[in-house]
Parts: structure tokens; sequence; C-alpha cells
């Protein structure tokens, strides 16, 4: 439990943290673009670790698959650590890490706060996707795949995303992209035969590659560039929480009520609701309906 609730997520939260600030240093045309290229590792990882997990297991043992794991991950991050560089040269901004004066921008804190709301009902699919197949009778060797197939559809929505980013506007691509994640949450409760959840997963997949790759690039928009990583970090603590207790919430109502109905309906409105609140974040910056944004 200290190792992969606290050790493993201060890592992981460290290393994505300065990753994509650093991306935005090199891209300003094309930003999306090569955040959507970028985030195709973790959809990759996504995919594969768990079928690798799973198959390893019986045949290494728990302790061995996990340091095979290890190995594999220290090998990554070396190669990471040796070619990543940052343009800009670090730079002194007033406030420290944590700087409150950053939310006296209205379209920023809107933003966290959509982002924040969505992350609430995000992952709420992908986390009980297979166990809503089980209890619909799929069997549970095949029910585990169902997150490698939205993990791998996810590769579609996170480079096909960040192409349409930079050709009409992150926000203007993020809200349908999280309206359509919304529906497919709110019809996935429905879903009961294996050919029904593997379409739901695939659907699932392409809309929140969307998000999970993008959500940091409007922060680049909204203030200076020099700036950029702080309040991607300060982003990425709010929305921890949220996506800490998100799956958690998800998972009492279904203990309460012993349906998906309502898991669906509560995890489908708050991602609705992400997106009114992006529409909301968008008409403070641009204060019109059109544009690019």
């Amino acid at each position: 439990m200290l190792c992969q609730g606290i050790v493993a997520g201060l890592g992981c939260g460290f290393c994505y943290g300065s990753c994509l600030p650093t991306i935005s240093h090199w891209f300003k045309k094309k930003r999306a673009t090569a955040f959507g290229i970028a985030s195709t590792g973790s959809a990759t990882g996504g995919t594969l670790i768990p079928i690798a997990v799973r198959n390893l297991i019986p045949l290494i043992g728990f302790q061995w698959t996990m340091r095979t794991l290890g190995f594999i991950l220290s090998l990554e991050f070396t190669i990471a650590l040796i070619l990543m560089r940052r343009r800009l040269s670090p730079s002194s901004t007033a406030g420290g890490i944590f700087d409150l004066q950053a939310f006296r921008s209205a379209p920023y804190s809107i933003y966290v706060a959509a982002s924040c709301a969505a992350y609430l009902g995000l992952y709420t699919q992908l986390t009980y996707i297979d166990v809503s197949g089980v209890i619909s009778g799929v069997p549970p060797h095949f029910s585990f795949y169902l997150v490698s197939i939205a993990n791998a559809a996810s590769l579609i929505g996170r480079l096909g995303s960040g192409f349409l980013c930079d050709k009409f506007g992150n926000l203007n691509v993020l809200i349908p992209f999280n309206t359509a994640t919304a529906l497919a949450t709110l019809v996935w409760p429905f879903c009961t035969t294996q050919a029904s959840l593997i379409t739901i997963a695939i659907c699932y997949g392409i809309s929140p590659g969307a998000f999970a790759s993008l959500v940091g690039i409007p922060v680049a928009s909204l203030g200076n560039t020099l700036d950029v990583g702080r309040r991607t970090g300060m982003l990425f603590t709010f929305c921890a929480f949220a996506n800490l207790v998100g799956p958690p919430i998800s998972g009492a109502i279904f203990s309460k009520n012993g349906k998906f109905i309502e898991v669906g309906i509560y995890a489908g409105s708050m991602i609705i609701g992400s997106a009114m609140l992006m529409v909301a974040a968008r008409w403070s910056a641009l204060r019109q309906w059109k544009g690019k944004f």
C-alpha cells in the first residue's frame, strides 16, 4: 500500500507534471499534436502492462513480476532523462510553488474547476467496466481485457484530438469530446452483452483519450509560457484530489444501489458539468462565441 499508493503516486506525479510543461517550451503551433503524440505512451502502457502482469504472475510470481516492471520503467525513464531538455532557462517567479494569484484569472480558475469536475467521473467506467461485464455474464477471463481495449482505443483519441486542437482550438475540441465521454458513460450501464461492452469500451476509450492527453494544453494559453510549469502543476494538484475521490464515490453509489445505472448517471453528470464549465472558461477568455481557443 505504501509503495503503490504513495511512493509510486508521488513519483508519477513529479514525472508527469514536469514532462508536459517541457513540451510546451518547444512547441506552439503544433503544441497539441506534440502532446497527443507524447501521451500515446500512457495509452500503450495502459494496454500492454495489465496484460503482461496478468500473464507473468502465474509464471514468475508477484514479486518478480513487479521487479520486471520496475526494470522496464527504469529503462524508459533513463531514456527520457537523457533525451528530454528544456528550451527556456529557469525563471524566478514570485509566489512560490503554489501561487494563489494565478486564480485571479477567471478563465484559468474556471478551467481548473472544469478539469476537477471531469476527473470526478472520468475514470469511473474504466475502473468498473470489467466488474460490470462479469455481473452481466461476460466471462471473467475476457472481461479483464475490456480495460485494455479502452486504453488501446484511446490512442485514436489522443492522436486525433491533438491534430484537431491545433486546427480548431483546444477548448473547441475538448468540449465536444467531453460531451461524447459523458454520453458514453451514461450509456455504459445498459451494455450487458459482450459485443455491446466491447463497443462502449472502444467509444469510451476514444473520447476521454482527448481530455486525458490534452488537459494541460489550455493552461499554456491562459498565462505566460515562463510560468506554465507552475500553473500546470497547480491544475494537476487539484485534479489529483478529484481523481482520488471520484471512483470511490462511484463505488459507494454501487454498494448502496447494487446497480451501475446510478453510477453512470453520477459520473456522466460530472463530465457534462465539466463540459459546461469549459464553455464558461472559453467565454470568459474570448468574450464571444466564435473564435479559435
